[in-house]
């Protein structure tokens, strides 16, 4: 079994940068990255009152399910003192499963721990903009993201500014 999944990285407390580098260069080191977006600086999305974000997109090839690739992610939230205490809060680190496919089939999952695709990646210009960088054929359920991007006030659109720091780790190449 081959779990190939979209993760949206992202944070705004410590060192976000260098917490964003680090989920790179550990999917890297485990053989698991297969892409890695630039780095976005985004606005708080849902209405707390915090510091901008930094936001990118990385695709994985895991060798098991999308609870695994999950499971990987908290890993990393955890190692980086992620706490669960204000929705849509600050934080240092989350890492988001966005879609996956399992063998070349899309998973789609009501589970309440993983729901796939993610049910507001659409709404969410941080996530569609850095994943349209390195798929813009990509498709979020059964429409292009293109068009759910479209979809999107102008203004949030506009307001993901991408910045000139690389997350790939030094000589990894896709």
């Amino acid at each position: 079994m081959t779990c190939r999944a979209v993760l949206s990285i992202g944070g705004n407390q410590g060192d976000a940068l260098s917490l964003l580098r680090g989920v790179a260069a550990d999917a890297a080191d485990g053989g698991m990255l297969r892409d890695v977006s630039s780095v976005y600086a985004t606005p708080p999305w849902g209405g707390v009152a915090q510091d901008d974000f930094l936001n990118a997109v990385l695709v994985v090839e895991h060798p098991g399910s999308p609870r695994d690739v999950l499971e990987w992610g908290f890993e990393r939230e955890r190692a980086a003192g992620r706490t669960r205490e204000v929705r849509w809060g600050p934080r240092t680190l989350d890492v988001d499963v966005v879609a996956a496919a399992v063998d070349g089939v899309e998973v789609v999952s009501e589970d309440r721990i993983l729901t796939l695709p993610h049910p507001r990646a659409s709404e969410r210009a941080f996530v569609l903009i850095p994943w349209l960088e390195l798929e813009p054929g990509a498709s979020l359920g059964d429409r292009p993201l293109r068009e759910h991007l479209e979809e999107l006030d102008p203004s949030d659109v506009a307001a993901v500014r991408r910045l000139d720091h690389a997350l790939a780790p030094e000589g990894w190449t896709a």
